[in-house]
């Protein structure tokens, strides 16, 4: 029984993962983020993997990123701004932020 139930919360995990991974994609491409933005390589903004690979480890990075994600920033990837993204929630950015920071 021990084992099933191992079995059981182990896949339970994977597909929350994987329900995470999709709703971040999901919402990434509902509110315009792949416009300027790819998993894998730079377009007008840095890919999804380079930005987790930069923070990485870092304690404040979420709160950081969903900042940056509803008020725009510049000048850490380049000269090329990011705009604000009001059309985002404060919990649709910590979704964004939460599935760009598991990219590899």
């Amino acid at each position: 029984m021990k084992i099933f139930l191992m079995v059981l919360f182990a896949v339970g995990g994977l597909a929350s993962n994987a329900a995470m991974a999709d709703a971040g994609l999901d919402l990434a491409k509902a509110k315009n983020c792949m416009a300027c933005h790819a998993v894998a390589n730079k377009v007008v903004g840095p890919a999804y993997k380079d930005v987790a690979a930069k923070y990485a480890g870092q304690k404040d990075a979420e709160a950081k990123l969903v900042a940056k994600v509803i008020k725009g920033g510049s000048g850490v990837w380049g000269a090329i701004p990011m705009p604000a993204n009001t059309q985002v929630s404060e919990a649709e950015a910590h979704t964004l932020v939460k599935w760009v920071l598991s990219q590899k």
